[in-house]
């Protein structure tokens, strides 16, 4: 009797608890599976292997929203679909891109049939995910993601820590642009409780994870991941309540249908997370009145070298003839144009440029209350009407774009501001760079216009700290796999004589001129005066003469973050294979001649005595072993 009563109660047990439901998503190779399981209870869970190895365990779904959704179950799941996107990027490490995944769409709903979808899309190089909002009879608030990523306990992490709101020079935090924290246990908490910004590299054991956002509109605000990661369980965060602009929203919301932006997971190797382009590959597609004011190229800036007090007719003219004598297609003009130069002799330095194919950009205050810079012109973007009226004046006057700086988090009003930037200077023909601003998250896509962003603790600050240059070495090693891996970034590279401050830079020559291919801008500005490139020989200004605007492939060498990188980027039938260093000790890089069919014969730039100094050799391209000095570089150019 004993007996029968057990084994009564384990079966009513057995009936009481549901059954855990299921469903899997694989990769068009097999290799990648993400299983999505319903355990009851309003939690929904994914789990992502690659082929054996489990690198996420089960993390959570969901959202929590202002209105009424009880616990969501998966009520419906669609078949398997294959979807394949074709397009063409000019700002990117790959012109011509393909992207074929497997999608399955989720429905997640409560008894009464609220709730929303979660939409999975896996290709070969990584997952994407993103929720879904249809049903929407009423304005809905997201006040919060559930969204995690579980690491196993041995994962390690490279991660930078978002800048606190508020804070810093001017009050003009978070700009993302701290240095990166290398190879730390999963589970460190962040120094601050701002968290931790996008992308985010992860490691378990082989197999590399990067995690970063895409396809954001402005009617969500862009997230980084929470500071407290428990047991290696990240979080989806939202911005500090005091990044939003002119009191407007910092939560997500909408009155009618709308969607998160996607949460991308590039996964593989680390030659498979350098050539993955998943970040732009599940953005928006391009606004059609953006192509054809998209024009890749170079700038010569002045501010990087003289700083505000050479905001003058003279230097910039100066600076127009360097670009012109570099092939160079532009010359940006920095802080405080308007009072220290004026709209009429810009406009007639405008003309002198044009008559050298140079192309003038101009530097704006974003303005606002959410900072106290006094940097001008300032005020003249806030609203539609000033934006059309002083787009126009530049437009009319032949100025090629603008950059804009010192904006205000990440909150929705923020996000929204930068969109609408976008949407008006493309209607007058401006192409755009954004600084002390947030991540792209693929608006460069969406907006080809979008030249470029900073979102990075760039060469400016070398020129400021002495910490900063001693750190630079190590920095430029991150960020091929971190801040540059899908959005053009405005790192402003290359100073390939000296710092024109009283900070001393520790990389060589060498390692400078290897950033100019390593880095992918829309717009690469140079941080190179015409004094400096005077000092260098000349086949060195013809190599920087005629370096490609645009590249058409990418192929990962060699490299560790933080330690060195050397990667490949295809222009026409020429390679241009870059490499630094950065330690300090010699490096040795192994290149295999039979991965680039048909090239025999290379050209190598690379360091010689002293560490401003730069060769030029012919090699053959049989099997080469390259030696990197400490904090040095090279490029090699196979024909």
């Amino acid at each position: 009797m004993r007996m029968f009563n057990l084994l009564f109660s384990r079966f009513c047990y057995a009936c009481a608890v549901p059954e855990t439901v299921q469903h899997t998503v694989s990769s068009p190779d097999g290799k990648l599976v993400v299983t999505i399981q319903d355990v009851g209870d309003g939690n929904v869970q994914y789990r992502v292997l690659r082929g054996d190895q489990m690198v996420l365990d089960w993390s959570a779904l969901g959202i929590r929203a202002s209105v009424p959704i009880g616990a969501v179950a998966i009520t419906d799941a669609t078949d398997v679909q294959q979807i394949t996107d074709e397009y063409e990027q000019l700002t990117a490490k790959r012109r011509f891109n393909t992207y074929q995944a497997n999608r399955r769409v989720f429905s997640l709903r409560d008894a009464a049939g609220r709730g929303y979808d979660v939409a999975f899309q896996v290709s070969d190089d990584g997952v994407a995910f993103k929720y879904i909002f249809e049903d929407i009879d009423d304005k809905w608030i997201i006040e919060e993601e559930l969204t995690s990523f579980r690491f196993p306990a041995k994962a390690r992490a490279w991660l930078q820590p978002m800048s606190t709101a508020k804070t810093g020079w001017e009050h003009t935090n978070p700009a993302y642009e701290e240095h990166y924290l290398q190879d730390m246990a999963v589970g460190t908490p962040a120094r601050t409780r701002a968290g931790w910004v996008y992308p985010a590299l992860f490691r378990v054991d082989t197999t590399w994870l990067v995690i970063t956002e895409a396809a954001l509109d402005g009617r969500y605000c862009a997230t980084r991941l929470r500071p407290e990661s428990q047991g290696g369980e990240y979080r989806i965060g939202f911005p500090d309540s005091r990044e939003v602009m002119l009191s407007g929203g910092l939560f997500p919301e909408s009155d009618g249908p709308f969607a998160s932006p996607w949460r991308v997971l590039a996964i593989g190797s680390l030659a498979t997370i350098v050539e993955s382009n998943l970040g732009l590959h599940v953005a928006e597609k391009a606004i059609p009145e953006a192509q054809q004011i998209t024009k890749p190229g170079k700038a010569s800036w002045s501010w990087i070298n003289s700083k505000d007090e050479f905001i003058t007719y003279e230097e910039q003219r100066k600076y127009i003839d360097f670009a012109a004598d570099m092939n160079w297609q532009y010359c940006l003009i920095d802080v405080n144009w308007d009072r220290k130069i004026g709209y009429d002799r810009i406009e007639e330095l405008a003309r002198y440029a044009k008559d050298k194919r140079v192309g003038l950009l101009l530097w704006y205050n974003s303005a606002g209350d959410w900072n106290t810079v006094s940097y001008t012109p300032k005020d003249r973007l806030l609203t539609r009407e000033r934006r059309d009226e002083e787009f126009s004046r530049l437009h009319a006057m032949g100025i090629k774009g603008v950059k804009i700086d010192f904006f205000g988090g990440d909150g929705r009003s923020v996000i929204r501001y930068y969109q609408e930037i976008l949407a008006d200077a493309a209607r007058h023909g401006l192409m755009v760079n954004f600084h002390g601003a947030t991540l792209p998250r693929g608006w460069s896509r969406t907006y080809p216009h979008l030249m470029t962003a900073e979102a990075v603790r760039g060469f400016e600050m070398v020129t400021f700290s002495q910490a900063d240059a001693d750190r630079q070495p190590t920095h430029c090693t991150m960020l091929p796999f971190t801040r540059n891996l899908f959005d053009p970034m405005d790192y402003t590279p290359m100073n390939l004589d000296q710092i024109r401050t009283p900070v001393t830079r520790r990389t060589t020559s060498a390692f400078e001129l290897a950033t100019s291919v390593l880095f992918i801008s829309g717009i690469q500005h140079y941080a190179e005066s015409p004094e400096g490139m005077a000092k260098m020989p000349e086949e060195v200004k013809e190599f920087l003469r005629a370096l490609p605007d645009t590249w058409e492939d990418v192929r990962f060498i060699d490299g560790y973050p933080g330690h060195d990188v050397v990667i490949a980027r295809k222009a026409g039938s020429r390679w241009y294979i870059a490499g630094i260093n950065g330690e300090d000790r010699d490096k040795t890089v192994n290149i295999d001649p039979t991965r680039f069919s048909g090239m025999t014969q290379a050209v190598m730039y690379a360091d010689t005595v002293g560490r401003r100094r730069i060769c030029k050799k012919d090699i053959p391209f049989a099997e080469t072993t390259v030696t990197m000095k400490p904090n040095g570089g090279f490029v090699m150019v196979l024909n």
